[in-house]
């Protein structure tokens, strides 16, 4: 799982915000690409 997948997953509509706050928090993405991928800050 990394920063393209995640996204993409997201624009597809298969993951949710709530889903990548997990990803941030898991450390696989950082807080500024939660914010490039929901267009909300962390």
């Amino acid at each position: 799982m990394n920063f393209e997948t995640i996204k993409r997953n997201y624009d597809r509509g298969l993951w949710n915000k709530a889903m990548v706050r997990l990803a941030v928090r898991k450390g696989v993405i950082t807080p500024e690409q939660y914010l490039e991928i929901t267009g909300e800050a962390y």
